[in-house]
């Protein structure tokens, strides 16, 4: 099977330029200024860009988590995927306490095999270190397996100490891995989240004071240190806080290998979403919390310097009935996360390529080039060149929208970004030269996607 995309205008992390691509079975084999291949379908894009699929490196599907599961399993989060221009996402398989981080990527493999609608991959969330799961992880970054996270936060759950840290670090980075971190001190917030219980303050804006800016700053200059020290690699997750991007823009200053993600919500939603009345500000309880208006121009800032290498979305979604209402009478119970694997690519052009903060270039490497290098997928994906993956979105850059719970894929009773307009949709979306996603309507095949093993970690 051979189909010919002509009259776009190809779009990459670098450069921009008009080109037909022919794509045969799952690859790209050709790119064209004057197309005169033979093919099966013949594509028009005039007038649309054509991207590198997008790869979100941070999701939540089928997750259990306070007491109740993620809305969103592999199926429906996936598919949403695709309808956002997402080809390949990397969830988190989570270890239980005395249990091996293999055992864990075993049950992740089980809910997600036979179910995606895009390519996946998984990183390992580290929570019970001993010497067995330590000599784990070598033999892991061999399977394809080369990032794990820990937490600094969730304490008496998931948090580590520092000398767990240092260990992971040195352990991971000799093997030629990648250590993420969850960067909040989680003794700090511990004790404020006492007082505050204590004093009867359970409403969702408490939940965010509890957790302060400087707490995860303290904490990403900790892991910033303990890397140092270690000698490798480091990547903290969802950052959020204008002061932690200070610390990682410092470290990166002075050449230490210091990556970081922040995710649309700290860029487009702030601190006063948690004061909606009846329970509503219950939808944006999440960890780390958003920050007051004003801090988001910092992250923006971040994105066009390059010291914020990736966009992800630590998609994590809740009902509001019946899942986040069980904290109704105390944050501490509100299960912690948001959606948005449909809407990260749509947010980024809108606010970011057409508001003139970042460049269009700048953009696609957020999304798709950028998380390719650093998680082991790239030239395979992140890439529009002769031999990856034909993971392509053809994207109409004039189009309009407006996000509304009422037309999503995602399954969930709400959507943080509700009302929000702009230009900028994506309209057919290929995962491996298949079209998955068109003009608003998913045309996949649920089992299309396939786990894909990553390389050892070396850099942008």
């Amino acid at each position: 099977m051979r189909t010919l995309i002509k009259n776009g205008t190809v779009v990459t992390a670098s450069d921009s330029y008009r080109a037909a691509v022919l794509i045969e079975d799952e690859k790209i084999i050709a790119l064209e200024s004057n197309p005169g291949a033979d093919a099966d379908e013949i594509i028009d894009a005039s007038g649309k860009y054509i991207f590198p699929g997008a790869i979100d490196v941070h999701t939540h599907l089928d997750m259990p988590f306070c007491g109740t599961i993620t809305a969103d399993d592999f199926t429906t989060g996936t598919i949403a995927a695709a309808a956002g221009g997402t080809t390949c996402i990397i969830d988190y398989a989570l270890q239980t306490p005395g249990e091996t981080l293999q055992a864990a990527l075993d049950v992740w493999h089980q809910r997600a095999e036979g179910k995606c609608a895009v390519d996946y991959s998984f990183h390992v969330a580290v929570t019970d270190l001993n010497d067995a799961v330590m000599a784990e992880i070598p033999a892991l970054i061999k399977k394809g397996y080369p990032s794990f996270k820990v937490f600094m936060a969730h304490k008496g759950v998931f948090q580590i100490d520092d000398a767990t840290l240092l260990k992971v670090l040195k352990q991971s980075g000799e093997a030629g891995g990648l250590v993420l971190v969850h960067a909040e001190n989680g003794d700090v917030i511990d004790v404020l989240v006492k007082e505050m219980v204590a004093a009867g303050r359970t409403e969702p804006l408490y939940h965010a004071l509890c957790h302060p800016p400087q707490a995860e700053e303290e904490a990403v200059n900790r892991f910033i240190t303990m890397a140092e020290i270690s000698g490798a690699p480091a990547y903290i997750v969802h950052l959020s806080d204008a002061g932690a991007l200070g610390r990682v823009a410092d470290a990166r200053l002075q050449g230490l290998p210091v990556y970081a993600e922040t995710c649309p919500q700290y860029l487009f939603l702030n601190i006063d979403r948690y004061s909606e009345p009846d329970f509503g500000g219950a939808k944006y309880v999440m960890s780390p919390p958003l920050r007051e208006a004003g801090n988001e121009e910092y992250l923006w800032s971040g994105l066009a310097s390059g010291n914020l290498q990736v966009v992800a979305t630590d998609h994590c979604s809740f009902n509001f009935k019946g899942q986040k209402e069980l904290g109704r009478h105390d944050f501490t119970k509100i299960p912690s996360g948001a959606p948005g694997l449909e809407t990260r690519v749509q947010l980024l052009y809108a606010g970011g390529v057409n508001e003139g903060r970042i460049s269009i270039h700048k953009f696609v490497d957020l999304v798709s080039t950028a998380p390719a290098k650093l998680f082991g997928l790239y030239p395979q994906k992140g890439s529009v060149t002769v031999g990856s993956d034909a993971d392509l979105v053809i994207f109409d850059p004039e189009a309009a929208f407006t996000i509304s719970q009422a037309t999503q894929y995602q399954n969930v009773d709400h959507n943080p970004y509700e009302g929000f307009t702009g230009k900028g949709v994506p309209e057919k979306i290929f995962s491996r030269g298949r079209l998955i996603f068109d003009s608003g309507k998913y045309v996949g095949q649920v089992g299309h996607g396939r786990f894909q093993p990553r390389k050892p970690f070396t850099g942008l």
